[in-house]
């Protein structure tokens, strides 16, 4: 069984890159295929990419607090580019000020996110989540194939 593909950075002008890191090695060491794109990373980057891998998720995180300006409109440009079903998920400290993570949710949400992760969500919380996501039962790429 081929592992899944992950697409994982850091939206916008954003430049926090040990999140980054740490995300990726989590994801890797769970089985995924992660194609990292670094930190500054574009809405077009992260959709072509998602292109040229077939990936099967998108992971975008944010520590600047300008994340909700960044990630608006990247559900409809995926669905533009014709990756309608794909998910998308968002992480970190995504605006700017203290707001109810509750009412960023929504907003995110509201955005077409699949989910949405406050600032300091551990990476095991991100990769069970992805594997809720994709329908896989929580056992790594190895272990699924025993």
């Amino acid at each position: 069984m081929q592992p899944k593909k992950i697409i994982l950075g850091v939206i916008g002008a954003d430049v926090h890159a040990v999140g980054n890191k740490i995300l990726d090695y989590a994801f890797t060491s769970a089985g995924f295929e992660v194609i990292n794109l670094g930190v500054m990373v574009s809405q077009e980057e992260f959709i072509a990419a998602a292109i040229e891998s077939a990936a099967d998720i998108i992971v975008v995180s944010s520590l600047y607090g300008h994340g909700e300006l960044d990630c608006r409109g990247l559900r409809q440009k995926c669905e533009e580019a014709g990756l309608s079903g794909i998910p998308i998920i968002v992480g970190g400290n995504l605006v700017v000020g203290k707001q109810p993570f509750s009412e960023v949710e929504s907003r995110f949400l509201a955005m077409g996110f699949d989910r949405v992760f406050p600032p300091g969500t551990s990476p095991e919380v991100a990769v069970d989540a992805v594997r809720d996501i994709l329908g896989m039962d929580g056992l790594d790429e190895t272990e699924q194939e025993r």
